[in-house]
């Protein structure tokens, strides 16, 4: 790690929004990513083989590494935002944010897990009750397996995947509104590197690591969003969910988003995630009034508490006493979505935080999406559930076809069922627009020196390469590729996130405005101990001091004698 010093910690002027492209990161970006697609299309026999050998020898050998670093991502967060830090502002001292609150919230659900909100908010809890996780010893269909699958759902979609978010986002808000530095991850490695190797060709191995989780992760959650309308069409209209209908469905999504990604971030981001949350709230309320509302009132309480009560043990279960494909399946791989996620949703929530303090952009980042999508999957699953469980709907059936069935066949079950599946499909096709045009923008932003404003070209380059990733992952393995994919490239990049902490942290402790290092509480405490061995200490001084005085008397007495 490099000695010098990092810059002053004084707040400076934002990056040039507009910055021309780096020909080496595009270049060398594209070609690998490139290059990866032909492999799993011209050889997608050993593009298989070379995956899954991959996939079980890091999930053997580094599972536990998951496990570990998104625990200190989440007590790092809590830690820095109800400490001293939590009051340093992400710009100029009085700076206001740039966004109101509800587009802050609506653009960071929107870009941080809509399209996995909807393809998972029903497949996942009715799937841990039908098949509850080893470790809960739970028997398949009874009360403790109900709760257990909300359980677990909160446990991978709420705190958790956040703090993830939350870290990376804080330190690019704070590198590029704090410092004035670029809108890319190697600016927030400067208290490490220094800052002429964050311009070297160091930093530009930390972003092309970002934008190779970026593609992967992104192409993961489009390829789930490509499943899952392809099914709503076959089961609302009829029309069979074929891969031919898949690929399809992302060339013409993929259009809607080059036409998003034209008109900017204040414009299409903006208009489509805001009509995201209308949409969920209006989903949500009619499942909430039209299905087994007192249930889902009942499961609110006792599963956030069963939560709460059982996070420690989830959070710490590695494949050592546990049953490790199912870790692999689930956890472990929720783990490295999130973290091949990060760059991604990460820079995108540091680029409409500017204004914020640290405090309000952890918290808000934290809580809030959080409690949305405990809400979520308490309505949804939790109706699903209830309606399996008293054989009002055979939910089973559809969750054997696959976790992208489950929601329509518990609103199949419901009244309206062809208006409200058709309002889910819209949803999952806004979702996809609105993710890949921020992970689109993100990647251009990390491939333009950190401009806040790349250019749409390559902006728009990079989304139809993420789009043919998807496409040819769905050719090659469906669901199971999609998933490996995402664990291979997310290894590396926890190192890089664990190294971020140590960046952020050395950074956030020579702002000024952090203020004084030690709680109050903690200096009355330092002032006892410090009292103390005081006395302890001069105490011991006078002792010494009163035997050498004897001694020297004693001495004296002798030689006069």
């Amino acid at each position: 790690m490099s000695s010098e010093p990092s810059e002053p910690s004084q707040y400076a002027p934002a990056p040039p929004r507009t910055e021309p492209p780096d020909r080496i990161l595009v270049t060398v970006g594209m070609a690998a990513v490139a290059g990866v697609v032909l492999w799993a299309w011209l050889g997608e026999d050993s593009f298989g083989s070379a995956s899954s050998s991959s996939l079980a020898w890091v999930l053997d050998n580094f599972g536990w590494l998951f496990v570990v670093a998104a625990d200190v991502f989440l007590v790092l967060c809590l830690v820095i935002a109800f400490g001293r830090f939590g009051r340093i502002r992400l710009g100029e001292d009085g700076s206001e944010p740039e966004f109101g609150n509800l587009a802050w919230i609506a653009m960071m659900f929107s870009a941080g897990m809509g399209i996995g909100l909807m393809f998972y908010g029903v497949g996942e809890p009715l799937t841990h009750f039908l098949e509850p996780p080893p470790a809960s010893g739970a028997r398949a269909g009874s009360g403790p397996a109900a709760r257990t699958a909300l359980e677990y759902s909160f446990f991978h979609w709420t705190l958790t995947p956040w703090a993830i978010y939350g870290i990376v986002g804080l330190a690019l808000a704070y590198a590029v509104f704090r410092k004035g530095r670029g809108n890319r991850l190697s600016a927030a490695f400067v208290p490490l590197i220094g800052a002429r190797r964050a311009d070297g060709w160091q930093g530009k191995v930390i972003d092309l690591l970002a934008v190779f989780a970026t593609v992967f992760g992104t192409a993961t959650s489009l390829g789930l969003g490509a499943l899952q309308v392809a099914e709503g069409l076959d089961l609302t209209f009829g029309v069979d969910a074929t891969l031919s209908l898949e690929l399809i469905i992302i060339a013409a999504l993929s259009a809607g988003f080059v036409a998003s990604a034209f008109s900017g971030l204040h414009r299409g981001i903006k208009w489509l995630s805001t009509l995201n949350i209308v949409l969920v709230a209006a989903l949500t309320a009619f499942v909430f009034v039209a299905g087994p509302t007192v249930y889902v009132l009942d499961t609110l309480p006792a599963s956030v508490g069963g939560y709460l009560q059982n996070l420690l043990p989830m959070a710490t279960r590695t494949g050592a006493f546990s049953d490790q494909a199912w870790l692999g399946a689930w956890t472990i791989f929720y783990w490295a979505w999130w973290l091949s996620w990060a760059p991604f949703v990460g820079t995108f929530i540091a680029r409409i935080s500017h204004g914020r303090t640290i405090r309000e952009f952890l918290i808000g980042v934290l809580l809030v999406p959080s409690g949305a999508t405990v809400i979520w999957f308490c309505v949804m699953g939790g109706s699903a559930i209830r309606l399996q469980s008293t054989g009002e709907a055979d939910l089973a059936s559809s969750v054997d076809k696959g976790a992208e069935a489950a929601l329509f066949g518990m609103l199949d079950a419901l009244p309206i069922g062809a208006l409200t599946s058709f309002v889910s499909m819209v949803l999952v096709m806004t979702y996809f627009i609105t993710s890949a045009d921020s992970a689109s923008l993100v990647m251009g932003s990390l491939t333009s020196r950190g401009a806040l404003q790349p250019s749409s070209w390559l902006v728009v380059t990079w989304g139809v390469l993420m789009a043919a990733v998807a496409a040819v992952l769905l050719i090659v393995g469906g669901l199971d590729s999609l998933q490996t994919a995402t664990i291979l490239v997310a290894l590396p990049f926890v190192v890089v996130m664990m190294l971020l902490c140590w960046a952020l942290l050395r950074e956030l402790g020579l702002d000024p405005s952090a203020g004084p290092l030690r709680h109050p509480a903690l200096h009355g405490l330092t002032d006892i101990v410090r009292t103390m061995v005081g006395d302890v200490v001069a105490e011991r001084d006078r002792t010494r001091h009163h035997r050498l005085r004897r001694a020297a008397k004693s001495k004296a007495d002798t030689d006069e004698t």
